[in-house]
């Protein structure tokens, strides 16, 4: 016991202990519970199968502290490029797994692929969402974890991250500047618009996913350069502090494994609480990408269930369903489906769940939901202001950082890249004018 919990006394160390016990119990029960009821309440094998899986990148996320919105944030508060360079190696090791798939597939166009134009809506969607996410420190899949690490924040920025889909919705559908591809390649029609990377390589006796591949490397290896360069001057300017999580995880990586007792409170210790490092988290939401794809035939998107959330709101104030599709130019039955039966919110649904499984096991529940409880009215208004600039991105870009960026990459998309960059400006744009507002 460290010295810090013996100065609690022994009555306040017994109910730290006896807490920690009962989340760890809660945390089982909860695992069972995803189980047990998922397989016998949803009405298909599909609903249930993506139920596990959010709940998989749930957790992932929320062991691995992992998010898409810290790469360009903690890169500007703090210096650390570490998440950005991890991310470069997720993509490319899922880029490997996405060929498996489509180099042997006969017909390409049975997979769903994120191969989006590229135009205005593109540039702006992806400055506007990376402005949006620097001031509520979080993204799509980000909100969903923090509804249970930091609710205050979360559901202000959920609320308006819905109402700002909701809103983008006609200029998705409707606006050409955020519809029509500038350049596109000829498997890129067959989709929204836009450039599939193997189309320009088809000469290279792969079927154009050799030269993809390199070409996607040689994007990779750009990025952490440019990325090593930028620690390196935060550094040497003496403005790099690091992120406290990362050294943490930085020490894990260092620290030899031990081997112990099977059934002991270290084995328990390594197998359920200690953080995975970022790359460790790399490797599993790969994997997890890679079976969901495999699957859905589809990669992962987060962003377009928060709009019909926001429908359903005010469906339940007297808003029929005619006059919402007729608003955002979607179908009527598009949000009159019921929420347990929508593939993609019973996946973001499970994104929540996932992180409460990994905080009540790991007993660190109480101490993480209780850390970021109270807010300003100053931090809820940016927090709204965050949202929306990101729902409105999301339906300009055709999706969020794991729709627009990770997939569309995934799949081979040059549009990922492009989301990419702007999305980098418009992050330290928003973390520029945040730090001179004193926003945080």
């Amino acid at each position: 016991m460290d010295k810090g919990a013996t100065s609690l006394g022994p009555s306040k160390v017994r109910s730290e202990i006896s807490l920690k016990k009962l989340e760890i119990l809660l945390g089982f029960i909860g695992v069972f519970m995803v189980i047990v009821l998922g397989k016998t309440l949803l009405k298909s094998q599909m609903l249930f199968f993506r139920l596990i899986i959010g709940t998989a990148f749930g957790y992932t996320l929320t062991r691995a502290y992992t998010g898409f919105a810290g790469s360009v944030n903690r890169a500007f508060n703090t210096g650390s490029t570490k998440l950005m360079r991890t991310l470069m190696f997720m993509f490319f090791i899922t880029l490997l797994s996405t060929t498996a798939f489509l180099f042997t597939s006969e017909d390409i166009t049975a997979y769903s692929l994120n191969i989006h134009p590229i135009n205005l809506g593109l540039i702006l969607g992806g400055i506007l969402f990376g402005f949006g996410m620097s001031f509520s420190s979080c993204c799509a899949s980000g909100v969903l974890t923090d509804i249970v690490t930091g609710f205050p924040r979360a559901i202000i920025t959920l609320i308006f991250f819905g109402m700002g889909v909701f809103l983008g919705f006609p200029i998705q559908k409707g606006a050409s500047w955020a519809t029509e591809s500038w350049i596109s390649s000829t498997v890129g029609q067959s989709f929204k618009g836009g450039v599939f990377l193997p189309d320009l390589f088809k000469w290279d006796g792969f079927e154009g996913y050799l030269g993809a591949l390199v070409l996607s490397g040689i994007f990779c290896g750009i990025v952490v350069y440019l990325s090593h360069r930028y620690e390196k001057r935060r550094k040497e300017k003496g403005t790099y502090t690091g992120h406290p999580m990362e050294k943490v995880q930085d020490a894990l990586e260092k620290k030899e494994y031990s081997y112990s007792k099977l059934i002991s409170a270290e084995t328990y210790e390594n197998i359920f609480v200690k953080p995975w490092t970022l790359k460790q988290g790399a490797i599993v939401l790969c994997l997890l990408f890679t079976l969901l794809m495999g699957v859905t035939k589809s990669g992962w998107g987060v962003s377009t269930p928060l709009g019909l959330w926001f429908g359903k709101i005010l469906m339940a104030f007297g808003v029929s369903a005619e006059s919402l599709a007729a608003f955002t130019k979607q179908t009527p039955e598009f949000f009159t489906v019921p929420f347990f039966e929508h593939g993609s919110s019973v996946q973001n649904f499970g994104i929540v769940v996932g992180t409460a499984i990994y905080l009540l096991t790991a007993g660190k529940f109480k101490e993480t939901v209780t850390s970021e409880l109270e807010i300003t009215k100053k931090q809820a208004f940016f927090y709204a202001l965050g949202g929306l600039t990101m729902g409105l991105g999301t339906r300009m870009a055709n999706g969020c950082n794991a729709g627009a960026l990770y997939t569309s990459i995934a799949h081979f998309s040059l549009s990922g890249w492009f989301f990419l960059i702007f999305m980098t400006i418009g992050g330290t744009i928003g973390n520029t004018c945040a730090k001179k507002w004193n926003v945080n």
